[in-house]
């Protein structure tokens, strides 16, 4: 019985590995191809900038290349890196920290950018599932972090986790819904045409939505090492 389980762990911890490859893979090309649409077509990234389009800038690129890659890194850390629990509990939070506090910079980035503009804040469905997750979000590591890095029952750790991972795997998700809308109505307040620019933007949503996946698939497997 007990090597049967060996075997069906090592499957696992195989099958996360690569799926985790392709998650890195994709997040990568993400990053480069948000890069290349915001420099070479939106004109470059500053939050200090007079140029309102390119204070804008700063919000698709922290979001993407702050608060969802760096996330998406944290989950896949603690699940699939082999290492002492309490170095894998460490650089889990921190990398969520860090996610968040460049996901609240790229929040902040878009509200000067309406400022400047003379743009309503919270109009669109982007914005209320923005908020909504980046909120959640400050919940969910308050909650890991009082839960996890102190001292705590084990029965109230176990009960807990279900939980925490659940609503960290939602979390994901609705960040990825946010980051594809927000694409699409860029895309839409800048009227593009069938063209190179808008064919770019749908291979960064596609690439982020399969980073979201490899990234969620990557820790259901290595859940069961």
């Amino acid at each position: 019985m007990h090597s049967t389980q060996v075997v069906t762990y090592g499957a696992h911890r195989r099958s996360a590995s690569r799926l985790t490859i392709f998650a890195h893979l994709f997040g990568i090309l993400a990053f480069i191809l948000m890069l290349v649409w915001l420099l070479h077509y939106r004109g470059g990234i500053e939050y200090g900038s007079y140029d309102s389009f390119r204070v804008f800038n700063v919000h698709p690129f922290l979001m993407f290349c702050g608060f969802i890659f760096l996330s998406g890194e944290a989950m896949m850390a603690y699940k699939t890196v082999q290492a002492k629990h309490i170095v894998q509990k460490v650089v889990h939070m921190i990398l969520q920290l860090m996610a968040f506090v460049l996901g609240v910079v790229g929040i902040c980035a878009v509200f000067k950018f309406h400022d400047m503009a003379g743009i309503e804040d919270v109009y669109s469905l982007h914005s209320w599932i923005g908020i909504a997750t980046i909120s959640l979000f400050a919940l969910q590591w308050l909650a890991g972090l009082s839960t996890y890095m102190f001292p705590q029952t084990d029965v109230t750790r176990t009960a807990v986790l279900p939980w925490h991972v659940c609503h960290g795997r939602t979390l994901l998700y609705m960040s990825i819904a946010a980051a594809l809308t927000g694409l699409m109505e860029k895309a839409t307040f800048l009227n593009l045409r069938h063209g190179h620019e808008t064919r770019l933007i749908n291979i960064i949503g596609l690439s982020i939505l399969l980073f979201g996946i490899f990234v969620d698939l990557s820790v259901a497997l290595a859940r069961y090492v």
